[in-house]
């Protein structure tokens, strides 16, 4: 059986925690909040880049492609599993077909997991991603580190999570093409005056967008995702909290019974 000592240093512990999940949930819905404000003003970069590869009819080349694969997390977890969600779907694929392909890991959280199977694969990692929100600054550097890596590829996805609502995302990729394979597209003398300078540029914006995109709907996923997450820990450190508190009373009246009884055969034993 537990002592009175032990179970209110658990008590006390458990205080704390709630107290710690409680602020972390406030914080998570005004950042949340933000979020899903920026996400709005983002999403026509996202929609207006895909609409140029649907309409030029771009797809990727059968034979051998060289492929490239870019993962939206960040390094903070408690989360539930927004990260493990977009590790699983690219887990999955290079499981299929690992050979000439390489993965971006935007954030820690998805280093960490797909390192441990396939680090050969994991071209480069971006650090520091999830403290401050995503702007298109940050996606203009990860550009032009991923065009200046010297890895040349035509074919390729983002795999981020997309916002649906407060408690639901999904994860989705979004196909990003090399100059290659646009200048090989079937309807790309749709657009006039396209010599391959202005298709280069225009590949590399395109990426800083979805890119941008891509970041920021996995912001807004991975903060409502956390204040959820937080919510129902508050509320099992709370349950946890009354069971504590009545194992403690219990504990508390079975010690002070005990000495009651020692106390009345004592002065028993010495009236005999």
């Amino acid at each position: 059986m537990a002592t009175l000592k032990s179970i209110s240093i658990r008590l006390k512990s458990v205080k704390n925690i709630q107290k710690i999940t409680q602020s972390m949930k406030m914080v998570s819905a005004a950042k949340y909040s933000r979020a899903e404000r920026e996400l709005k003003q983002a999403r026509p970069y996202g929609e207006g880049a895909k609409q140029f590869y649907e309409k030029a009819e771009v797809t990727a080349p059968t034979e051998a492609p060289q492929k490239l694969i870019i993962a939206i997390t960040s390094d903070r977890g408690l989360c539930g599993a927004v990260h493990t969600g977009v590790s699983r779907n690219i887990r999955n694929e290079l499981a299929e077909s690992g050979e000439n392909t390489k993965v971006v890991c935007v954030g820690d959280k998805s280093r960490a997991i797909l390192q441990r199977l396939y680090s050969k694969n994991i071209m480069m990692v971006a650090n520091e991603v999830g403290r401050k929100p995503p702007t298109f600054l940050d996606a203009s550097k990860l550009t032009i580190a991923v065009l200046n890596s010297g890895y040349e590829f035509n074919a390729g996805k983002i795999v981020y999570n997309r916002f649906k609502s407060v408690v639901s995302y999904n994860t989705q990729d979004i196909p990003v093409f090399g100059l290659s394979s646009v200048q090989a597209a079937p309807k790309l003398d749709t657009y006039d005056s396209l010599d391959s300078e202005v298709l280069q540029s225009y590949i590399e914006y395109s990426l800083a967008s979805l890119l941008f995109y891509a970041m920021k709907e996995g912001a807004c996923s991975e903060q409502s995702s956390r204040m959820t997450a937080m919510d129902n820990a508050s509320k099992n450190a709370g349950e946890m909290i009354d069971k504590l508190t009545l194992t403690f009373n219990r504990t508390r009246q079975a010690v002070i019974t005990r000495e009651l009884i020692e106390i009345i055969s004592g002065a028993s034993a010495l009236s005999e």
